[in-house]
């Protein structure tokens, strides 16, 4: 594809270019990252970071900030380039410009076990040795992929892709354009177990699991059903593998939650959160809008909105990280107390 092509298709976004400056217009056969790429493939470079890897990469062409010395730099090499406030975001979309996910065509394999019951909407496709049970309507054009399990009166919106392997529990609701990968679990029993004098005696988990519109949740992650209500993940939000959503919370839209990731029952979880990798996060805690905690985070209590949190127990981050320099100089400091207290006790 010529470059002025991926300008085009790039759109708006593109706010400079180097088709006028310089009249280049290299052909592009694919995309690559700063420090590996060959010639005939586009790649980026975020921030003055990574400024010294435009003298140094072979992509033929660059995305670049709204960076005058990148730009001329990049100018001063012959290279094709864009410029935008969100090289990050630009270069996903010229990903999507020479790759596409495979999707099988539509169609149901012969060995997939479906109830005369089962609403199926257009253009369906369905792999093999799944399994739906009763009661289920499933969207136009979705996806479901091998080996899916899918137990009575589930709802998938349109578009929406099941990737091999999971499994949707009763009654579970999900949106249009959402993605389940490998081994997921949505909509399982909550943990509920009441003790008693006599042992533990199980409580039925008699709720649901909702996922609103394009959400997605990555291989191995479980969202569980509570005894009573609803689990709630909003629209537009995106878990990690191995993410664990407990009963009865509630993720706000817009959320972003990396690997191993938990949420205990009852957390609220406000919109556009972002929750760094193996973040713990107590029971009914309320997390506000905005806020952001680093990984290993582990939250007891309410964040209020827009807060950024560190630690274990959470503290806010600047804190932690004057924590931090201090602890690197324990040793340096417990010699001087040492050596203080030698010398008060000599006086």
């Amino acid at each position: 594809m010529l470059f002025n092509r991926i300008v085009e298709k790039l759109g708006d976004a593109v706010e400079r270019h180097s088709i006028t400056a310089n009249n280049l217009n290299p052909e592009i056969t694919g995309v690559a990252s700063v420090d590996s790429a060959k010639a005939g493939t586009i790649s980026y470079v975020e921030g003055g970071k990574f400024a010294a890897m435009v003298s140094q990469t072979a992509a033929s062409a660059l995305i670049l900030p709204l960076d005058e010395s990148l730009i001329i730099a990049a100018t001063e090499r012959g290279l094709a380039w864009v410029a935008t406030k969100q090289p990050r975001l630009l270069f996903a979309k010229a990903i999507a410009l020479f790759y596409q996910p495979f999707q099988p065509g539509p169609g149901i394999h012969p060995t997939a076990v479906i109830d005369p019951s089962v609403v199926l909407g257009k253009d369906v496709s369905i792999a093999s040795h799944v399994v739906i049970q009763p009661g289920v309507t499933i969207g136009d054009r979705a996806c479901i992929h091998p080996n899916v399990v899918i137990y009575p009166d589930v709802e998938i919106g349109d578009r929406t892709i099941l990737h091999a392997n999971c499994t949707i529990h009763e009654r579970a609701k999900i949106g249009a354009d959402c993605v389940i990968h490998s081994g997921a679990v949505i909509g399982a029993e909550g943990f509920g177990f009441v003790p008693t004098p006599q042992g533990i005696f199980k409580m039925e988990q008699s709720g649901r699991t909702v996922l609103e519109d394009r959400v997605e949740v990555g291989c191995n992650s479980a969202i569980d059903r509570p005894a009573v209500g609803e689990t709630i993940i909003k629209r537009n939000t995106k878990l990690d593998n191995m993410v664990h959503i407990a009963h009865g919370c509630e993720v706000g839209e817009n959320c972003f939650m990396a690997a191993q990731v938990g949420l205990a029952g009852g957390v609220k979880v406000g919109r556009g959160v972002m929750l760094g990798g193996q973040v713990g996060v107590a029971n009914n805690a309320k997390i506000g809008d905005g806020a952001i905690a680093t990984a290993q985070t582990g939250i007891p209590s309410d964040i209020a909105p827009g807060a950024i949190v560190s630690s274990s127990p959470a503290v806010p981050n600047k804190l932690y990280l004057k924590v931090s320099a201090i602890y690197k100089r324990l040793p340096e400091m417990y010699r001087i107390l040492k050596k203080l207290q030698k010398k008060l006790d000599l006086d």
